[in-house]
């Protein structure tokens, strides 16, 4: 047996544990053959391989981004894109493909798998946590910590200059990095994507957080939007999945609340900072697992699965529907936070 591997969509920490409890379990336990594609779909495409060995992935289990590269390739957007991946995964003499990403990269892997038979398996990975399917996606811990620390750091010059300032964290339509790390470090509000937000509202949490003496301190997602405009865009091109390049609803949100109130209001943006470093134990840990499980249904020929995690216990469910929809935030768990508002 020889698996491909390969690392799609935007890169986060947890990816290269992946990648090495994949490779350890299924040489020392199955025997098995590996090779690496590099820069996610385009790898398959194109032919651009690595071979993938216990010494290969020796060390790797700390760092951050991948071994075997990236991209946002999408290859029933390139011309004989699938005539190239099974010229290329014949070429190689490849088995079984083992795809690590998110909505796009598994989404290119169900339909791969459902209408091509391409036997592939399936591992979430997204600092978003928006895959249905699973409780959490490695990546997302460790972008909340980071997120979370930002803010921390931001409370202090806060309140050394009496100043609003606005935290806009990644997540594009899914408020998950902005909810855990807003309440984690005491944001005075969050603003997520789920929830339309109106602008004189927030003026009244900040106005309502200087009358008690402290400066206050707004997490907005980069994909919130305000109840009387529309998303605010960097970029309005796509990538070939056909998504628009998210980021500067912050620099528009402080901007207006400076207007509004007439209090001096900074931004900051954590942007790629929060998909950089080292992952956190916890990503290691449910990296790690992920993989262990992802060998396993390759070994067991469980194909167009996604291997997931429910409560503790690492489970397998269908990749076509665990990128059916995206996981978003309820309300009801958005409300739990208001008490902290203003």
């Amino acid at each position: 047996m020889k698996v491909g591997v390969l690392t799609g969509g935007g890169d986060c920490p947890g990816l290269n544990a992946v990648i090495r409890a994949v490779v350890r379990k299924g040489d020392q336990e199955y025997g098995y053959g590996f090779i690496g594609f590099k820069n996610g779909w385009r790898g398959v495409v194109d032919g651009s391989a690595v071979p993938l060995d216990i010494p290969a992935v020796r060390g790797i289990l700390p760092r951050g981004g991948t071994i075997l590269g990236s991209s946002r390739t999408n290859p029933f957007k390139t011309e004989n894109g699938v005539r190239a991946i099974k010229d290329n995964l014949a070429k190689y003499e490849v088995d079984a493909l083992i795809a690590i990403g998110g909505e796009d990269t598994l989404g290119v892997a169900a339909q791969l798998y459902e209408e091509y038979g391409i036997p592939c398996v399936g591992v979430p990975k997204t600092i978003d946590n928006d895959l249905s399917g699973t409780d959490y996606t490695f990546g997302f811990d460790t972008a909340v910590g980071i997120a979370t620390e930002a803010i921390d750091r931001l409370h202090t010059t806060a309140e050394s200059h009496m100043r609003v300032l606005v935290c806009e964290v990644m997540g594009r339509h899914a408020g998950w990095i902005a909810l855990h790390s807003g309440l984690a470090g005491g944001a005075n509000v969050i603003l997520i994507p789920e929830q339309r937000f109106d602008v004189d509202q927030v003026c009244a949490w900040v106005t309502s957080r200087f009358k008690a003496s402290y400066a206050p301190i707004v997490v907005v997602a980069e994909g919130a939007m305000p109840k009387d405009g529309e998303l605010v865009l960097k970029d309005a091109t796509k990538d070939s999945f056909g998504h628009v390049r998210l980021s500067g609803v912050g620099e528009w949100l402080a901007k207006e609340i400076e207007a509004r109130t007439g209090k001096e209001a900074r931004t900051t943006v954590l942007g790629h900072i929060q998909r950089g470093g080292t992952p956190s134990a916890f990503d290691r840990w449910l990296a790690t697992r992920f993989g262990l499980h992802a060998i396993d249904a390759v070994r067991d020929g469980d194909f167009g699965k996604m291997v997931a995690l429910r409560g503790t216990d690492i489970v397998r469910v269908p990749i076509a529907e665990a990128t059916a929809k995206l996981k978003t935030v309820d309300p009801a768990l958005y409300r739990e936070a208001g008490v902290f508002f203003g």
